[in-house]
C-alpha cells in the first residue's frame, strides 16, 4: 500500500517544483526535523512530476519555500499527530528551521495549491460520500491504545461519545451526526488522547471542532452546519476540554518526555533507514 505525498519546492525565482512521493507520507514529519540543507537532499532524490494528489489520495505534503522562507505541512500519521507529542514536535521543527514561518496544513493539499495561487479545486473531490468512523463502545480495545484512533464528540453539558478516525472529521456531517449518535454509548468523562475531536451546544447552537491531522474543506465547515456557529480550533485541544466542562479529559502531556521521544523516533527512523538519501521514492 502506497504513502502517498507531495513535495513541493519554491525557488528564490517564485517558479515551483512539484515531486511526488509514494512511500513517504508515514515519516515525512520526522525528515522534515533534518532541517533545510538535508531535507533538500532528500527532494532532490525524488523524480519531479505533474501528480497533484487530491483530498483523498495525498497522505502527507510539505511544501519548501526558499524564497519566502515558510515551510508548510502536514501528514495523516505520525509524532506530528500524537497528542501528546504534537506540541512537543512543532518546537523540534521550528528549531530545526530557524528563522522559517513553520505551519501546518490543515486543509491538506487544497491549502497547499492556494499558498502557491494554484485552484485550490483542482485537487477536490466533491460531493462523494462521507466516510466518518463508528461510534466505539467504552471498553473498545481501540481506546486502550496509547495513540488510539479516536475523535471525541461531547454534547451539550451530559454527553460524550468516541468514534473511530476514519477519513472523514465528524464534524463534516453537519447537524445530521446528532442524530447518528443519538442512540450512541455514552463515555461518561472521555480520558482518551484522541486525535480529533468536537463540542456540539444544541442550546446555543454553536459548535468548536480541531484535528492533529487535516481535513478536506477544512475552512468551509459553517457551511454544513448552517444557521450554527462554527468555531476552527485548529489543533487547540484544549479549548475543547473547556468547552466539554469536564466531559473530555485527555492526560496533559509529559513535555520533557514528549520531545526526548521525538528524537528517539527521529533517531530510530534515520538509523533504519542508513545512508538511503531520499526515503520518499
Amino acid at each position: 500500500m502506497a504513502d502517498r505525498a507531495n513535495i513541493v519546492v519554491v525557488r528564490e525565482s517564485g517558479a515551483y517544483e512539484l515531486y511526488l512521493s509514494r512511500f513517504g507520507a508515514i515519516g515525512l514529519d520526522l525528515d522534515l526535523l533534518a532541517g533545510p540543507e538535508a531535507v533538500l537532499v532528500m527532494v532532490e532524490g525524488l523524480r519531479r512530476d505533474d501528480w497533484w494528489l487530491d483530498d483523498e489520495l495525498c497522505q502527507g505534503a510539505a511544501l519548501i519555500d526558499l524564497r519566502q522562507r515558510v515551510l508548510l505541512l502536514f501528514v495523516w500519521e505520525g509524532p506530528s499527530t500524537v497528542l501528546r507529542h504534537r506540541a512537543a514536535y512543532l518546537e523540534l521543527l521550528r528549531a530545526a528551521w530557524p528563522g522559517w514561518e513553520v505551519r501546518w496544513l490543515y486543509d491538506g493539499p487544497a491549502e497547499l495549491r492556494a499558498h502557491l495561487g494554484l485552484d485550490p479545486e483542482y485537487v477536490r473531490r466533491r460531493g462523494g460520500a462521507l466516510y466518518p468512523g463508528e461510534p466505539l463502545e467504552p471498553d473498545h480495545e481501540e481506546l486502550a491504545d496509547p495513540e488510539p484512533l479516536a475523535v471525541v464528540v461531547t454534547i451539550g453539558a451530559d454527553r460524550c461519545h468516541v468514534v473511530v478516525n476514519l477519513e472523514d472529521h465528524p464534524v463534516r456531517e453537519g447537524p445530521a451526526l446528532l442524530d447518528r449518535l443519538a442512540d450512541a454509548p455514552d463515555h461518561g468523562v472521555c480520558r482518551v488522547p484522541a486525535e480529533a475531536g468536537l463540542h456540539v451546544d444544541p442550546v446555543r447552537r454553536r459548535v468548536g471542532w480541531w484535528v492533529l491531522g487535516a481535513s478536506a474543506e477544512a475552512y468551509e465547515v459553517p457551511g454544513r452546519w448552517p444557521g450554527w456557529t462554527v468555531e476552527f480550533w485548529r489543533d487547540d485541544w484544549r479549548s475543547h476540554v473547556r468547552a466539554a466542562a469536564g466531559r473530555f479529559d485527555p492526560p496533559e502531556p509529559d513535555h520533557a518526555r514528549a520531545l526526548e521521544e521525538v528524537r528517539e523516533e527521529q533517531t530510530d527512523r534515520r538509523l533504519r533507514r542508513g545512508n538511503w538519501a531520499s526515503p520518499w521514492l
